[in-house]
């Protein structure tokens, strides 16, 4: 194992030193894992907090700041956050008009989040919790129970985030949240696997010319092993599952997210034939990601997320944000 760390045991939280080194407009809890926004809550408006398993960088620190995630919760590496961590994380950004939990749907994401919203209301902290299961690979995985939570999770964050801002209601900002979640879905792909840092070894063997389709963020198994094949039918294998389950015409937002370890040039590529892809059935790309935003530590692939959009939606993606990761409008 080649990485570039201390032990196995301090990535997390030196890397949390790292974060808040580099960014002062956050506040880092480095002893509970908590990344807030520097300037705190506002009053009247509603929190947004997320979190999940450290490891997919720039999710969910990445996305802290004006116009998106008010805090969020890392775990150690693939493993999701404690409800402690989300207690603290909620009380953080409370200002007084409740919190909006974004929650990718993975098991123990799901139940500790739960907790953690139970705790918050027993002080008082209304919280309204929005699943996020937009992975059309597979049911049921190793982590989950239906969907998996994926790409759509930085579209959701975004779009949500822009509404709060705004100073809508928390029915309001979950009630959004829920939409952009039923209008997109994301399919992925691995060229290889990656390797935990505590295990040292990588989490599953490819063979040279193997690819797994439909793969989780983790690492878990997709649909299927296949041979290694040309990007145009790469696209078209993600694409025909997601269209399989909604309509890609129209004005669509399109993410061609990496997985950790593909270079951009191959991402642009892959960017084009799904363009291309698109435009053959109806599809129009109006807005676009191309880059890594929700990765799988050193993982060689690609994931595609497609959400349909509506003249509301567009607005609300093309507010002005300002975070780590994503930043436009300010």
């Amino acid at each position: 194992m080649k990485k570039l760390i201390n032990s196995p045991e301090t990535v997390v939280t030196q890397a949390l030193a790292g974060v808040a080194a580099a960014h002062p407009s956050l506040t880092v809890d480095i002893e509970n894992k908590v990344i807030t926004r520097a300037a705190g809550p506002r009053n009247g408006k509603v929190g947004l907090v997320s979190g999940g398993g450290s490891g997919h960088e720039p999710l969910h620190g990445g996305f802290v700041g004006y116009g998106m995630l008010d805090a969020a919760c890392p775990g150690e590496v693939f493993t999701s956050p404690v409800p402690d961590q989300m207690l603290i994380a909620t009380k953080a950004v409370d200002g007084g008009a409740g919190v909006l939990h974004v929650v990718k749907n993975y098991t123990g994401d799901v139940l500790n989040f739960q907790m953690a919203a139970e705790l918050a209301g027993d002080e008082g902290i209304e919280v309204v919790p929005v699943v996020i299961n937009d992975d059309v690979a597979v049911e049921d995985s190793l982590y989950t129970a239906g969907r998996r939570g994926t790409g759509a999770t930085v579209f959701v964050e975004k779009i949500a985030g822009a509404l709060a801002e705004e100073g809508a209601d928390l029915a309001a900002v979950a009630a959004v949240a829920r939409e952009v979640n039923d209008r997109s879905r994301s399919f992925g792909v691995a060229l290889s696997s990656c390797v935990v840092p505590a295990a040292g070894k990588p989490t599953f063997e490819l063979g040279d010319s193997e690819i797994e389709l439909g793969i989780g963020i983790h690492g878990e198994p997709g649909r299927t092993r296949a041979p290694l094949t040309p990007a145009a039918e790469l696209a078209a294998v993600a694409l025909d599952a997601i269209n399989a389950d909604l309509a890609v015409n129209g004005d669509l937002l399109v993410m061609v997210n990496g997985m950790g370890g593909t270079p951009l040039i191959e991402l642009y590529l892959m960017f084009n034939e799904v363009r291309q892809y698109l435009e053959a059935r109806g599809g129009r790309v109006a807005r676009n990601l191309v880059g890594n935003y929700i990765t799988s530590l050193e993982m060689q692939g690609f994931s595609v997320t497609v959400c349909q959009l509506t003249d509301t939606l567009t607005r609300l993606w093309d507010a002005p944000v300002d975070t780590p990761a994503l930043r436009w409008g300010r």
